[in-house]
């Protein structure tokens, strides 16, 4: 009985392990595609509560309508917005991603986008340096000093 149990589960084993070498070598041609203008957004230094909206920009460069399914930043100080519409092929679509400029100090985020493309599992960043609030008007009085 051991040995009858030992080569069925060889057996699914086996089995399991041919699907999946299949499936991996398929590559879609018509699959949709992201282009993107940039992958990474650097903030640069901002100042503490300044504008935390910044926007990544794609084109669908494949042959299909591109469904963005999920996009998802990798902590709550980063909130991105997916395109609701499909991005019919050769138009462009937008990604918005809002970092909260209220927590100071540097930061490095990335945001994950799930969706129908040919690469389904695609990575943003965005970085940057949030100043405390004496740091920029300590360069603010340096600034008009050298001015003067």
């Amino acid at each position: 009985m051991k040995k009858l149990a030992t080569i069925l589960f060889l057996s699914v084993l086996s089995i399991s392990m041919n699907a999946q070498e299949k499936t991996e070598g398929k590559v879609d041609l018509d699959a949709p595609v992201f282009k993107f203008e940039v992958e990474t957004i650097d903030y640069g230094k901002i100042e503490k509560g300044s504008e935390g909206l910044r926007i990544f920009t794609f084109t669908n460069t494949g042959k299909t309508p591109l469904i963005v399914e999920k996009v998802k930043g990798s902590c709550g100080c980063t909130v991105p917005t997916k395109p609701e519409a499909p991005i019919m092929p050769g138009e462009t679509g937008v990604i918005k991603v809002k970092y909260d400029t209220n927590r100071v100090g540097g930061f490095s985020k990335t945001i994950t986008i799930t969706s129908n493309a040919s690469e389904p599992v695609k990575r943003l960043k965005v970085k940057g340096i949030v100043l405390k609030e004496e740091t920029s008007s300590a360069v603010e009085k340096e600034k008009s000093l050298i001015s003067n």
